[in-house]
């Protein structure tokens, strides 16, 4: 029997999350945008300083919870509060996990956060051509921006915390 929890991101787990966060990416930005510009040396150094600067957070910032299965990191989730709001800034799931309820428990598990921290609202970014994630986060109740203005490629959703 395998055993899943969910976590705080530890400064050892970097490395497995940025290359997590790689992967992922890939997989909606391929035939999208250049490789390099998700998948290049480069990148990978920028998106784990990233990774670092949001794993290292104070908790009344944001936080970063790891989905883990048998010592495995399947998933990982960001999130910030900034000028008084906040925004999930990544939700990534390994593709090698995908439609095994990892996605969902990182979501149910930062809603829990965002309840405790009498958080009301929170806003995402969604690229546009990731239509995988965009339903996934419609399912989780999440509702297009009204002003229905797009942030260059990415679609901003909003989840009413006190509707969840």
């Amino acid at each position: 029997m395998s055993v899943f929890m969910i976590r705080n991101a530890r400064p050892a787990d970097l490395d497995a999350i940025a290359a997590l966060h790689t992967r992922a990416r890939a997989t909606y930005y391929q035939g999208h945008i250049p490789e390099e510009a998700y998948a290049g040396e480069a990148e990978l150094a920028r998106t784990r300083e990233g990774w670092t600067l949001a794993v290292a957070r104070d908790a009344t910032e944001g936080g970063v919870l790891c989905a883990e299965e048998d010592g495995e990191l399947t998933g990982v989730a960001a999130y910030r509060t900034q000028d008084g709001e906040t925004t999930l800034t990544q939700l990534h799931v390994d593709p090698v996990h995908w439609r095994r309820g990892t996605g969902g428990a990182l979501h149910a598990a930062c809603v829990e956060v965002w309840r405790r921290a009498g958080v009301r609202r929170v806003r995402l970014e969604v690229y546009e051509h990731n239509l995988r994630a965009q339903a996934f986060y419609t399912a989780q109740g999440w509702l297009p921006d009204p002003a229905g203005t797009p942030a260059g490629s990415h679609r901003t959703l909003w989840l009413d915390i006190a509707c969840r």
